[in-house]
């Protein structure tokens, strides 16, 4: 008897249908399928994704524990381990990639009005990535060192609520600036970026764009200062400077003027860092402030190799790998979806420790999180007797 709706089966009601069809014939995702369709295949990995599964077979073994409730929970095919390995192996990734983009557009409306640290009315970016070592032997697609193989995830990610606006999924050896020739600039909005991403050239891009970019000087850039600006060196300042390239290649690249900004985060360890943008507006310590910022995507990185699935890998080919990622960005997204559209004042890993043990309860959704909070409860009276008290 069906007493109510499985926690999953109401998880799932966040999902647009109706716009993962548009996705999936668009490349064709369900031509010749008779019996598991991608819908089924993104309900599987994403309960993989929820509840830390393994393997294929401990996927297939725990939804067969549970296949009187799979129905309901918006299976509609059999699951089988062949099943799965062969539309991950087979069915074009960029069903997922493009599903994803949906959730991304929800969730980003869901928390433009997100605080980041800076009192900042645009839209800021941090650009980065991450590499995932893999065995050589068994993934070759992504040769990334001579007896090494790995896969970098290259994620653009918007500061207001942490949500992965673009990811690009490469093999190894692709180096990071190269991502900037896929990047569309976004005018008005600012970049943070790290050192690795510096080309004069590329960078040139976003000052035609009206895009803004703040990333660190190297130490054998060539430049001859136009100006200095003052600075409040109190707070960490050192110069506040307009300059022009000097460099041979670089004058030619970057001929517009740069500013650059030096800036002393720790004076006893004699730390300093040089940042260099084209936005002539701001404060310079706002500058230095929104640099801090952009260590919101390290955080994401490890957020999401620590509770999801993305080290471990269901197949080895690129489609596979690339499948998995992107369902498992799509259920970190979801995961602030729901946390945003219920009010929960619980954070995300929270969040998906939950779901992870109550995925087949049948309980109304917020029961779940209805004793739980991030704040400190109140001390309660300490009733323990004094030990001179007499």
């Amino acid at each position: 008897m069906n007493l109510g709706r499985t926690v999953f089966s109401q998880l799932v009601d966040f999902l647009p249908t109706y716009q993962f069809q548009i996705c999936v014939d668009r490349y064709q995702g369900n031509r010749y399928v008779k019996d598991f369709s991608c819908w089924d295949q993104f309900l599987c990995l994403a309960f993989a994704q929820l509840t830390y599964r393994e393997s294929l077979r401990d996927i297939e073994a725990c939804l067969r524990a549970q296949q009187p409730k799979l129905y309901h929970m918006g299976f509609r095919g059999q699951v089988s381990r062949n099943t799965l390995a062969h539309a991950n192996e087979h069915r074009d990734w960029r069903i997922y990639a493009d599903f994803a983009q949906v959730l991304i557009v929800i969730a980003r409306d869901l928390y433009r009005h997100e605080p980041f640290g800076v009192e900042l009315s645009e839209t800021v970016y941090a650009l980065d990535s991450t590499t995932i070592d893999l065995c050589l032997s068994l993934f070759p697609w992504g040769k990334f060192r001579r007896r090494k193989s790995a896969v970098k995830l290259h994620t653009l990610l918007d500061l207001r609520g942490s949500i992965p606006t673009n990811v690009y999924v490469t093999g190894g050896q692709v180096h990071d600036v190269n991502i900037l020739d896929e990047l569309l600039p976004e005018a008005g909005a600012f970049y943070l970026l790290d050192r690795g991403y510096v080309d004069f050239a590329r960078l040139y891009l976003f000052t035609q764009a009206c895009a803004f970019f703040i990333t660190r000087a190297k130490k054998n850039m060539q430049f001859y200062r136009r100006y200095s600006r003052p600075v409040e060196r109190s707070a960490g300042l050192r110069c506040d400077q307009t300059i022009l390239l000097t460099g041979v290649r670089t004058a030619e690249r970057y001929p517009d003027p740069l500013r650059r900004i030096h800036y002393y985060f720790d004076a006893e360890k004699d730390s300093r860092l040089t940042f260099l943008t084209n936005n002539f507006l701001l404060p310079a310590l706002t500058i230095a402030q929104l640099y801090r910022a952009r260590w919101q995507v390290e955080l994401f990185f490890r957020w999401i190799k620590q509770h999801l699935r993305i080290k471990a890998f269901y197949g080895t080919s690129e489609n596979a790998v690339k499948t998995q990622v992107w369902v498992a960005l799509s259920v970190y997204v979801l995961v602030a979806i729901v946390k945003k559209q219920l009010g929960l004042d619980v954070s995300l890993y929270k969040i998906l420790q939950i779901l992870s043990v109550t995925v087949f309860e049948k309980n109304p959704i917020l029961e779940g999180f209805s004793n739980f909070s991030d704040g400190f409860p109140d001390a309660e009276p300490c009733m323990q007797l004094s030990l001179f008290d007499f």
